[in-house]
């Protein structure tokens, strides 16, 4: 068959539909995997409160979930090996994060049998879930990364992000339940709730920087739920409990249930996400696929959009155009689509780099500040209370927990206190 334009604008056209088709198999991907955390995150913290509890509590429930992950598991071997007969999926980090997630997903029967036997900590097994955890939702980041419709990013980009406080609002759930089913709640892992509800923070406001608006709507009916009031009023009694204090052990079932409640409803809104990625993928397909049908329409859209450098041309012989502005280019150009396409990409990526080089900078003399902040306040609590540098650092930390604050505010209005605003000579340590 001779070469002619109808029939390069037909392929290219067709290109575009299997784009969007392996776009689509991403998309659903990313859904299983979600799905796959989702009852991950319910199997460890039903496995953190079995260890805790010495197999008291949660065995009918562990089984049960157990099933759940390994009916899901069993999928995603399928979408991988569906991915894997493709030749336009993914790259070698996407096929690492696979083989990495496979043989994660290989050990969990061993992890399972020492949980069932009791031979391991709560901890340690809310570690070695985490890690599983972690594992899938980078590769579900790297499933976003990939993706080359910009609308399609932004939304997998949404759900990586979403993703994210999920599992860390789960091991807030995991970590808070290990205490009150073994009534103590150690300094570490007080520390570590305090750093899983900053992370938490942290990932849904970049989910709200990519979601659409009925997501962000979403969004904000959870954020604003009256629940939450009891979820801060549990998370102060971790917070402000002693080391070597006995906690509440009857607190476990209203803890478990508030941050399953919170949970179960961001679950939801993460099922609308995909469902509303699925449907965004199925419109562009379904679009482009009428588009294919009317050769005539695409060869007129192929007529009306021309390269932007012919608009240059055409100003340079235009004798009413000045020479120097004759091979300007302007905003007002017309732009081909894939060479438009490029340019445009080309800036944007170029501006997107100067951006986030210099968020990165503020990011860096931010953080810096910070710590010159956090030092100083050290320093004169060491001073005036007589306490060594660790004793310092924990009565910060501890009292920025206690009042749901950053340990940097904290640390200003240490140094803001009008008792400290001398500090005493005689028990401030050497420093060199």
């Amino acid at each position: 068959m001779p070469i002619s334009v109808p029939r390069i604008v037909l392929a290219a056209k067709q290109h575009e539909i299997d784009e969007l088709r392996h776009l689509a198999e991403r998309a659903e991907l990313a859904a299983v995997i979600g799905h796959l955390i989702h009852c991950l995150q319910h199997e460890r913290g039903a496995s953190s409160i079995y260890l805790a509890s010495g197999g008291q509590r949660f065995a009918d429930t562990r089984r049960t979930l157990i099933s759940e992950s390994e009916a899901l598991a069993r999928e995603l071997d399928a979408r991988f090996e569906t991915q894997l007969s493709s030749p336009a999926f993914g790259n070698a980090r996407l096929y690492s994060l696979m083989a990495w997630v496979l043989l994660g997903l290989e050990e969990l029967p061993a992890l399972r049998e020492q949980i069932g036997a009791q031979k391991l900590r709560a901890a340690d097994a809310i570690l070695a879930f985490s890690r599983l955890i972690a594992g899938l939702s980078s590769l579900i980041f790297e499933v976003a990364d990939a993706a080359i419709d910009p609308d399609i990013s932004r939304a997998l980009v949404a759900l990586f992000n979403f993703i994210q406080g999920k599992e860390y609002a789960g091991q807030e759930r995991a970590i808070g339940a290990l205490c009150f089913a073994s009534g103590r709640c150690e300094g570490a892992h007080q520390q570590r709730i305090l750093h899983l509800i900053e992370a938490q923070e942290k990932s849904f406001q970049g989910f709200s920087e990519f979601a659409d608006a009925d997501s962000l709507a979403d969004w904000q009916s959870i954020a604003q739920d009256p629940a939450n009031i009891v979820l801060e009023r549990m998370r102060r009694i971790l917070g402000s409990n002693r080391p070597g204090n006995a906690l509440d052990i009857n607190q476990i079932d209203p803890w478990f249930e508030v941050c399953s409640e919170r949970i179960a409803r961001i679950w939801q809104l993460q099922c609308n996400l995909v469902r509303r990625l699925q449907e965004s993928c199925a419109q562009r397909i379904e679009t482009a696929e009428r588009h294919l049908a009317d050769s005539t329409g695409l060869l007129k859209a192929l007529m009306d959009n021309p390269p932007s450098s012919t608009g240059a041309v055409e100003r340079f012989f235009d004798p009413d155009t000045p020479v120097d502005r004759a091979l300007r280019f302007e905003a007002g150009d017309a732009i081909g689509p894939q060479l438009g396409h490029s340019i445009v990409s080309v800036l944007q990526a170029q501006s997107s780099r100067l951006a986030s080089m210099e968020s990165e900078l503020e990011k860096a003399k931010r953080t810096l500040n910070e710590r010159k902040v956090i030092e100083r306040a050290k320093g004169v609590l060491m001073a005036h209370m007589n306490l060594t540098e660790e004793a310092a650092y924990r009565m910060l930390r501890k009292t920025a927990m206690d009042q749901n604050r950053q340990l940097v505010d904290i640390a200003e209005a240490t140094l803001s206190f009008p008792a400290f605003g001398a500090p005493t000579q005689k028990h401030m340590p050497d420093r060199r």
